[in-house]
């Protein structure tokens, strides 16, 4: 089967980068996500997030359990170049590129502020990826590290364009 290009289009919106942002305990975190999917399971919505384990971001999910996807509508490169080269735990990115968040309707973690697709993201389930389970060639790519992905399946509560 051939994809058309509004498929092909479709397939790769993440590829051209968004963000993830997490916030616990008055910590917020806005970091570049370019692996992820949107779906149905378990008869709901579903954006599955992969972040690998030594991020802040990745701290902050586990404690929270929810998060804010936005899949910009205007160019962000800067901004996509610095949230996926600097750790949270360094600099807050939000502050240095002047960013501005806005509440989120359904969950405590705010939004960016800014023109995009935004959805609110509830946890269902989590899990660690298994290397074992792995094939070689995806392994040595993009593993030779061994810092592995927590994958997490999370409802999308609400979703807005802005």
């Amino acid at each position: 089967m051939k994809y058309n290009e509004n498929a092909k289009e479709n397939l790769n919106i993440l590829a051209k980068g968004a963000f993830i942002t997490s916030q616990y305990a008055g910590q917020t975190n806005v970091m570049t996500i370019g692996w992820g999917a949107i779906g149905n399971i378990w008869a709901k919505p579903v954006f599955i997030a992969m972040v690998r384990k030594s991020r802040f971001t990745h701290d902050l999910l586990d404690k929270s359990n929810e998060f804010t996807i936005t899949i910009p509508h205007e160019d962000m490169g800067e901004a996509l170049a610095l949230c996926g080269s600097k750790s949270g735990r360094t600099i807050d990115k939000i502050d240095a590129l002047g960013l501005k968040t806005a509440e989120s309707e359904k969950i405590n973690t705010p939004r960016l502020d800014c023109k995009g697709t935004h959805y609110e993201c509830m946890v269902l389930y989590k899990t660690d990826m298994k290397p074992a389970a792995l094939d070689e060639i995806t392994k040595e790519r993009w593993y030779s590290d061994d810092d592995y992905h927590t994958i997490y399946f999370a409802e999308i509560v609400n979703t807005m364009e802005k």
